[in-house]
């Protein structure tokens, strides 16, 4: 949002107390009445966004880790780049585990020639037995060796798959596209034998990026009762937009849904959580930023809206000067409320419709005296500040000097709803 801009009143001080000193030396010059623009105050509807403080989060961060024991060969990635699913991050030394996987390709061929061969003995065991040429055990005895055979062959295929695999954990890959870390471990050093050496880097998808910030009950609570009375109004599909504003204000181009919200409250906390996911093609964002999470669908369907420049902020709060019926500049206590775009603000209490407020000329503005209102940006008599007619009160001593108004922190939150 942009920051206020305001119209300084204080001069007004050193004009007023410059005619008081001349009024002595000199008659009364005929007092001209200012030329002011304004505002004329009418409902409006407007967003009303509900702001958090966030933070980005990885939507898939993944540890990677050596899933065997061995001398790391080689790191295959530039730490920090962009890694693709599949792409290869380190390779620890292979020839180990072909020794094992050749070795069990050994051991299962040899189970397989014992298998052929008590399939035949067994074979030429059962004719004869049936003609009681050998005995029963006989018989048993050629059962039992094909079956152990057969077991030993099943034995030796998963020692070979198992081989297979671990010469193929040797060869590291990244299972998510996103962004990798640095390495934890150096070229040449033994991997995987323990917890701490086994850790190796990690890989965080950037696209899409989750942001998560907590609503507490309080702010569900309000949002509640302004949609109650009718304050505000939330989204049909009570489904809201996120949209992020980055450091130094800058409004992320894309928005996202929320898709996680908490079921319940936490008992330490009082807050729930809820989680959003963004589309962050360029890779923008990035896991741990803080960012202002603004919950974009609600809206007033009733607002009083006033240039922000119509504000003005004294020692008892923030006020306006608006041209009443008779024409005479009132000074007005406002009490302003969220911003509605980048040049209008808000205004809870204070004003209502009809109501115009000045916007223009206001440094030639004497409170409770007259002006000429006409509708703001039109062309004005170009004159001088117009000396104060005689007897009236210095604009200064019922309007403090001015600072900029600010508008609350944020406003309150409801109950999210997730998007789907």
């Amino acid at each position: 949002m942009a920051t206020l801009r305001f119209l300084a009143v204080p001069s007004l001080l050193a004009a007023a107390g410059l005619l008081a000193a001349c009024s002595s030396e000199k008659p009364p010059a005929t007092h001209q009445i200012p030329e002011v623009g304004v505002v004329t105050v009418s409902p409006q509807v407007v967003p009303y966004p509900i702001t958090f403080v966030a933070q980005t989060e990885s939507s898939r961060q993944v540890e990677i880790v050596a899933r065997v024991a061995g001398f790391l060969d080689r790191i295959a990635y530039s730490e920090g780049d962009f890694v693709k699913e599949g792409q290869v991050l380190f390779q620890i030394d292979p020839k180990p585990f072909k020794a094992q996987l050749e070795a069990a390709q050994g051991e299962l061929a040899a189970q397989k020639a014992r298998l052929t061969t008590a399939t035949a003995t067994l074979a030429r065991t059962k004719p004869l037995a049936e003609q009681n040429a050998l005995s029963k055990a006989d018989l048993d005895r050629a059962n039992g060796d094909y079956e152990a055979s057969n077991a030993a062959v099943f034995s030796a295929s998963a020692k070979v798959r198992e081989a297979e695999l671990n010469l193929g954990y040797a060869t590291i890959r990244s299972p998510v596209s996103g962004s990798a870390s640095r390495a934890l471990q150096r070229e040449g050093a033994y991997v995987g034998a323990s917890a701490d050496t086994a850790k190796l880097t990690y890989v965080a998808a950037l696209d899409p990026i989750w942001v998560t910030f907590s609503v507490s009950q309080n702010q569900v609570a309000q949002m509640q009762e302004l949609i109650a009375k009718k304050v505000v109004q939330g989204p049909g599909d009570q489904k809201y937009d996120i949209e992020l504003v980055l450091p130094g204000g800058k409004v992320f181009p894309h928005r996202g849904k929320i898709n996680f919200a908490d079921p319940s409250f936490s008992s330490s906390t009082g807050t729930f959580m809820v989680r959003a996911s963004l589309p962050n093609p360029n890779k923008e964002l990035r896991p741990g930023m803080f960012v202002t999470a603004n919950m974009v669908g609600a809206t007033r369907p009733s607002a009083i809206v006033v240039p922000q420049l119509a504000v003005q902020q004294g020692p008892k709060g923030n006020f306006v000067v608006v041209a009443n019926a008779k024409d005479m500049a009132e000074v007005r206590p406002v009490r302003v409320g969220s911003y509605a775009g980048d040049k209008d603000i808000v205004v809870e209490q204070g004003l209502a419709a009809g109501d115009r407020v000045i916007v223009d000329g206001l440094v030639r503005v004497v409170p409770n005296a007259p002006v000429k209102p006409v509708p703001a940006g039109k062309p004005k008599t170009e004159a001088a500040a117009a000396p104060a007619a005689p007897g009236a009160e210095p604009a200064a001593a019922a309007t403090p000097a001015a600072a900029p108004a600010t508008a609350p922190a944020a406003a309150p939150a409801a109950a999210p709803a997730a998007g789907k």
